[in-house]
């Protein structure tokens, strides 16, 4: 069945209270939504929805009204090229309102965003693509750049569109492609009828990193942004405020920009900053100051660096921040406290299952160095490999118990990687943690080999799989190592093919490789040289004894 926009989009009524507290609390997910209504239509047409950073030239202003209907503009292009409910759209576009236009576009007639990170070389981005079966891609115009030469190995796509000013210079079709600029759709019909979706229907296509292999595709359905209110709530009290504005540093293509910041303010009424700049310390103060920025997502990596700089924030409106993606440490709290006036509150999540445990210094006392307490919402419990609760003070794995509106509908197929991650009825995250009296939790480290680096949660096995395509490597292992900026550094453990010399140059090359193909925050910062790796009998490689052997 299909209604017109306007009969879906009504009757949201926010499943939590602006006095979030876990005693009593209850999901209301709603019979049918549609993240695209919720975040387009269910506004004041004249409020502001995206402003585009432009430096010191006044910011450009998308309403909610234009927001939506750009997207209904793009859904009658879409279709015209045959795209439909379920395809997947892959959007790989810079922080900007085109981006918001695209996802908007894909949640409303029922396909399936495929965020890909603008960091991504064309090794990682045409993977993904490639695995999702996308037919359409919205690019922006250094990103098709990036990859342009090499769309056409993909075939089951068939659309391109190319975002910004340079991309209406493009036009060309190779083979089944048609490459077209994003302006093609300004003068598209928008009276668009769109599928009635339902909370699990499905939305969102996320990648992750594996440890080992390929990424795996994360399936969201529609209930995903439901399920972030509490935690983003929570992180930033009192959210949604009046006159409030979001922004992050942090690509939209991940779970920290998209799924913590973008979508729960647009369903909430609130602005979000959109900017394509480095974030250097002096633009971060720069924007914050200029749009009046009240609340903000700020990777640990990102105030470290705030943090070194001679920079003066005295003049910022911030009023809430969160951090996550690795610890954020007293020394940095207790400078974001004095510099920023505000108590940063941090979170953890994956993006199977996201914002499940954080702290709030606004409701409760945290421990320095402690996770915080579940989010409202989430039944958590800590288990051991056998899959029973430990004892009270004892390490156990985080799990979260099933259903749960936050969780992931499955992986891209791949049904045994499902239901490992899901066994027992529960969501395993691989991370060990320990309980206290007061609830609050305690990080204790992992059980698989993911790497947490500058904020990104990174497996090795992608980028094992790239540098065994060397012709110098014989054998590699990828590993993460302390470090004090990124909380952990990438190292590569490299046997030489037989008849090759270990040489800065070879390790220099074998940097530049994994950077050009995957992400840059990919590469191993060190490329050590080994006669031979430690395996267990049956050959696996042995990262923990690496870890415990060359780990600094």
């Amino acid at each position: 069945m299909h209604h017109n926009l306007s009969e879906i989009t009504g009757e949201r009524e926010a499943p939590w209270s602006p006095q979030l507290e876990p005693e009593g609390f209850a999901w209301e997910i709603p019979d049918r939504f549609n993240i695209g209504a919720a975040c387009t239509d269910a506004h004041p047409a004249d409020a502001p929805a995206i402003i585009t950073d432009r430096g010191d030239a006044p910011p450009e202003v998308t309403t909610f009204g234009q927001l939506g209907e750009r997207a209904r503009r793009l859904i009658t292009f879409l279709r015209g090229r045959g795209v439909g409910e379920g395809d997947r759209v892959a959007v790989m576009c810079a922080q900007s309102a085109d981006t918001a236009v695209a996802h908007m576009a894909a949640y409303l007639m029922g396909a399936i965003a495929v965020p890909l990170s603008v960091k991504f070389g064309p090794e990682a981005a045409l993977f993904r693509m490639g695995d999702s079966a996308a037919v359409a891609a919205v690019f922006d115009a250094a990103c098709y750049e990036r990859l342009a030469t090499e769309l056409a190995e993909l075939p089951e796509l068939r659309t391109v569109l190319v975002a910004g000013e340079t991309g209406a210079l493009v036009a060309g079709e190779t083979g089944g492609l048609t490459v077209l600029p994003l302006s093609v759709t300004d003068s598209a019909d928008v009276d668009v009828v769109v599928p009635d979706t339902g909370p699990d229907d499905p939305a969102l296509l996320i990648y992750t990193s594996g440890t080992t292999g390929q990424p795996k595709g994360a399936l969201h359905g529609h209930r995903v942004v439901l399920g972030h209110m509490p935690g983003v709530v929570r992180a930033l009290d009192g959210f949604p405020a009046t006159r409030d504005v979001f922004w992050t540093p942090a690509d939209w293509a991940w779970a920290g920009g998209l799924l913590d910041v973008l979508l729960p303010s647009l369903y909430s009424g609130v602005a979000v900053v959109a900017s394509d700049r480095r974030p250097s310390p002096e633009t971060v103060e720069h924007i914050l100051r200029r749009h009046a920025v009240t609340c903000s997502f700020l990777p640990p990596t990102i105030l470290k660096m705030m943090r070194a700089a001679d920079v003066d924030y005295s003049r910022t409106v911030l009023r809430a921040a969160f951090s996550g993606g690795e610890a954020l440490g007293e020394a940095v709290a207790e400078w974001a406290r004095g510099a920023l006036g505000i108590s940063v509150n941090e979170i953890y999540g994956q993006t199977e299952l996201n914002l499940i445990v954080g702290t709030c210094h606004a409701r409760f006392d945290t421990p320095p160095g402690s996770m915080g307490r579940p989010t409202p919402g989430f039944d958590l419990v800590l288990l051991d490999p056998l899959g029973e609760p430990v004892a009270p003070g004892e390490t156990g794995e985080i799990c979260v118990r099933l259903p749960s509106p936050n969780a992931f509908l499955h992986y891209w197929n791949a049904p045994e990687k499902t239901a490992e991650k899901t066994g027992g009825g529960v969501l395993h995250t691989g991370d060990l943690a320990t309980v206290d009296d007061d609830g609050n939790y305690w990080f204790a480290g992992r059980n698989d080999d993911v790497i947490s680096t500058a904020g990104y949660r990174v497996g090795p096995g992608e980028i094992e799989d790239q540098i065994l395509r060397h012709p110098s490597v014989e054998m590699v292992a990828v590993i993460g190592v302390p470090d004090e900026l990124r909380g952990e550094a990438i190292v590569a453990y490299v046997v030489p093919a037989a008849g090759t010399a270990a040489t800065d140059e070879l390790a220099a090359e074998i940097q530049d490789f994994v950077k050009t193909r995957l992400a840059f925050y990919q590469y191993p910062r060190e490329v050590v040289f080994l006669g031979e790796l430690p395996t267990t009998n049956t050959g696996k490689i042995r990262r923990a004894q690496l870890r415990a052997d060359h780990g600094r």
